[in-house]
């Protein structure tokens, strides 16, 4: 029996988890425990990486001590201590990966640095219906959107990607323009239940480019027009039905390319994981479209769409079970703010 802690601060979410591995069963996670930022980011309209970092420094050994009361575990029984190395905001991967390859000298047990994408990726190996490989994957997460080939641990190609704007952005900025709260995008979502998606005509950029690359820039700017036609105060079902025709045009580019890329892989499996995973619209649309081609569609539990130390313990699990851990031994360590999956 092996046990994985897991250190997540990339941005404005730290999470700590621990994670289970027994021969060849799959791992199983046993406790973690997650504090968000929003609210101390929501009077700035957006996440300020200072205090994001210093709420990180506050927040960890809590959150550490909380996962070990949930189960049951003093710190001598952990074997593997993985963190978020990148990619994400410098200051915040910093007070993680201090904390984790700290607690793993002091336990003199291995420190494991994980991509962060890679947890996302592999989060719906948590799930009730966890995946195989090989499978298409939809990684819409915060600044990026993009399909991928995942043949196996470690095996990504990456199929297409945004140019500019990624979901998760078009979502958020379209909902500041419509003068919602941070983090927009779940508001927008929200207010889109009660809207209609065909009210206003917005453009789904690269829909028929024939490509699996998205461009989401051009949406937010016919948003702000749409915004400026309505004027400052307009009636609540006017702007619901604006939110409801973003969120339409959003989804729409998302599962046509997604069904574009399984049909250029030929592979009847998706995996889709990140923050907009957690959509219902696009579940809706994903499960029905799919569901007509015989393609498998895969999901994180919604309590593991966002960033989370699960996420990051299961990654790393993953990689021990199969041989793949590659911790560093000198002690040290470095985050890398920009990094490419199919490089790490």
């Amino acid at each position: 029996m092996q046990r994985v802690f897991g250190f997540e601060s990339s941005c404005d979410e730290t999470g700590v988890a621990l994670v289970e591995v027994d021969g060849d069963q799959p791992p199983r996670l046993v406790a973690q425990a997650l504090h968000s930022q929003i609210s101390m980011h929501q009077a700035y309209g957006g996440v300020v990486p200072e205090l994001a970092s210093r709420d990180h420094v506050r927040r960890v050994l809590p959150l550490t001590r909380e996962v070990l009361s949930q189960a049951g575990l003093a710190l001598h029984d952990v074997n593997l201590v993985a963190y978020t190395q990148g990619p994400g905001l410098a200051g915040a991967l910093l007070v993680g990966a201090g904390v984790a390859v700290s607690l793993a000298a002091a336990l003199d047990v291995p420190a494991l640095p994980i991509h962060h994408l890679e947890g996302h990726l592999l989060s719906p190996f948590l799930s009730v219906d966890p995946p195989q490989f090989p499978f298409v994957a939809l990684l819409v997460s915060g600044g990026h959107t993009q399909l991928m080939r995942v043949d196996d641990m470690g095996r990504y190609e990456i199929l297409g990607e945004t140019i500019d704007d990624a979901a998760g952005e078009a979502f958020d900025k379209s909902a500041k323009l419509l003068g919602l709260p941070y983090p927009g995008g779940p508001h927008l979502a929200r207010m889109a239940e009660f809207g209609n998606p065909e009210a206003f005509e917005l453009p789904r950029p690269l829909l028929h480019s024939g490509k699996p690359d998205f461009s989401f820039a051009g949406l937010k700017t016919a948003v702000l027009t749409q915004v400026k036609k309505i004027g400052e105060s307009p009636c609540e079902q006017t702007k619901a039905d604006l939110a409801a025709s973003t969120q339409a045009a959003i989804v729409d580019v998302l599962v046509k390319k997604s069904l574009l890329a399984l049909k250029e892989t030929g592979l009847k499996r998706l995996v889709v994981a990140g923050g907009v995973g957690a959509n219902a619209r696009l579940r809706e649309q994903l499960n029905a479209v799919c569901a007509k081609r015989g393609v498998r569609v895969h999901y994180p539990e919604l309590s593991l769409c966002t960033d989370n130390g699960a996420m990051i313990a299961m990654a790393a699990a993953l990689r021990l079970q199969r041989g793949m851990a590659r911790p560093r031994q000198d002690g040290g360590f470095e985050v890398r703010p920009r990094w490419d999956l199919t490089a790490a």
